[in-house]
C-alpha cells in the first residue's frame, strides 16, 4: 500500500470530493512554482524505459501513459504535473468563455467499486485565461494536449463558431487538442457526435489549424456500433484520432459486471473509474476495427494497473490517459502502470509499445 493509500486518501475521502480536488490542484499549482520541489518529484516518479516511446499523430512520447483532462480544467498546475512521470497531459475542458458549471454537490465517489459519478458541468474559468497562464510557461518535455468544449447556452447551429472561437484562444499554447463532444452533463450536447454536425465542427478548426496541430475527438462509450460505424469514416479523413472514452451514463455495465451500489444507480451524472473498463476497451477495440487500425486512440476509463492499461493497448490504443484510478491510488500508480507496461513488453517479447498496439485482433483472427 502506497503513502498516498495510507494516510492521504483518508485524508482526502475524509472532504467532500469537489473540495479534496481544489485543495489538491492549489497544492500542485504552489509545488510546481517551486523548482528544488519539482525535482524531487521527477526523481521519484521519472521511470522511463526505452520500450515505452512512442510516436503518435506526429507527436514524440517519452511514455503512452497520460493524464486526462478534468483534472486541471483551468492550466493551473502545468509544471508539477508534468514533473510526475506522465509522457503527457491533457487540460480542460476549455469554454470560449468562463461558467460556474452544474450546482454543487456534483462529483460523487463510490469507494466499494472505485467509481466517480460527476455532473460537473464544464466549470473552467474560460480560455482566456487559460491561454495568459499558458503564455507564461516554459516549453514542456512532454506533449501537452488540450481538451475544448462550448458554453452551455451555445445552441448546435452555433456550436462550430463556439469551437473555433475556443481553438483560437489556445490554439499555439497546445502541441495537441481534443474536441469534447461526448460530455453527459450539458443538455443535448452529445448530440453534437452526430457525423454532419460534427463535420461542421471538425470543418471550422481546421480552417484555423494554420499549423496543422493534431485535432482528436473525445468519444462516448454509450454509442452504439452502428453510431460508431458511420462516424468512423468521417474520423479518418477530418481528424487525427480518437479518444476513447469519455463517462458512461450507463448504469448496467453489462453481462457479468458486478451491479453498481443503488446510491451511484440513482446519482445522475457521467460514470468513471473501474466500472468502466470493460465498456471503454469494447469501444477502443471497435474503432480499431472499422478504421482497420489506421485511426489514432488514446484509451481511457477504468485503467488502474499495468494490465488495464496493456488490454487497452493489445484492444488498439497507441496512448492511454488515468484519471478516476489516481483518486483511488495517487500519484505511484503512474511509474507502477510504466514498470509493468515495460515488463509485460518484455514478456511478450515486444521491443516496443507499438508493436503490442491492436494485438489481440490478430490474435482472434489466428484459427
Amino acid at each position: 500500500m502506497s503513502l498516498y493509500e495510507r494516510w492521504l486518501r483518508p485524508l482526502a475521502f475524509s472532504l467532500d470530493p469537489e473540495t479534496a480536488h481544489a485543495l489538491a490542484v492549489d497544492a500542485l499549482a504552489a509545488a510546481g512554482s517551486f523548482k528544488p520541489l519539482r525535482a524531487l518529484i521527477e526523481r521519484a516518479y521519472g521511470f522511463e524505459h526505452s520500450a515505452l516511446k512512442t510516436t503518435v499523430a506526429g507527436l514524440d512520447f517519452p511514455n503512452p501513459v497520460g493524464l486526462a483532462a478534468g483534472f486541471d480544467k483551468d492550466c493551473r498546475a502545468v509544471p508539477a504535473l508534468c514533473a510526475f512521470g506522465f509522457g503527457f497531459i491533457e487540460l480542460g475542458t476549455l469554454t470560449p468563455r468562463a461558467q460556474g458549471g452544474n450546482p454543487r454537490p456534483r462529483l460523487f465517489r463510490f469507494p466499494s467499486r472505485e467509481a466517480l459519478v460527476n455532473r460537473m458541468g464544464f466549470n473552467n474559468e474560460g480560455a482566456e485565461t487559460a491561454a495568459r497562464r499558458l503564455s507564461r510557461l516554459r516549453k514542456s518535455h512532454i506533449p501537452i494536449g488540450v481538451n475544448i468544449g462550448v458554453n452551455a447556452d451555445v445552441q448546435p447551429e452555433e456550436a462550430p463558431a463556439a469551437y473555433a472561437q475556443a481553438f483560437s484562444r489556445v490554439r499555439q499554447w497546445g502541441d495537441y487538442f481534443v474536441v469534447n463532444v461526448s460530455c453527459p452533463n450539458q443538455q443535448g450536447f452529445r448530440r453534437l457526435q452526430e457525423k454532419l454536425r460534427l463535420e461542421r465542427i471538425l470543418t471550422a478548426l481546421k480552417a484555423l489549424n494554420r499549423e496543422a496541430k493534431p485535432v482528436f475527438v473525445k468519444l462516448s462509450p454509450d454509442l452504439e456500433l452502428e453510431e460508431l460505424s458511420s462516424l468512423v469514416g468521417l474520423l479518418m479523413d477530418q481528424a487525427s484520432g480518437v479518444v476513447c472514452t469519455n463517462t458512461s451514463l450507463a448504469r448496467d455495465m453489462g453481462p457479468g459486471a458486478p451491479p453498481l451500489p443503488e446510491d451511484a444507480v440513482a446519482t445522475r451524472g457521467g460514470l468513471s473509474g473501474a466500472p468502466l473498463r470493460a465498456l471503454s476497451t469494447k469501444t477502443i477495440r471497435e474503432v480499431y476495427r472499422l478504421s482497420g487500425g489506421r485511426l489514432p486512440i488514446i484509451g481511457s476509463g477504468g485503467i488502474f494497473s499495468a494490465e488495464d492499461a496493456y488490454e487497452k493497448i493489445r484492444a488498439g490504443a497507441s496512448l492511454v490517459q488515468v484519471y478516476t484510478g489516481l483518486v483511488y491510488r495517487g500519484p505511484a500508480l503512474v511509474p507502477e502502470i510504466k514498470r509493468g507496461l515495460a515488463r509485460l513488453l518484455a514478456g511478450h517479447n515486444l521491443s516496443s509499445v507499438r508493436e503490442a498496439v491492436g494485438c489481440s485482433h490478430m490474435a482472434s483472427a489466428q484459427p
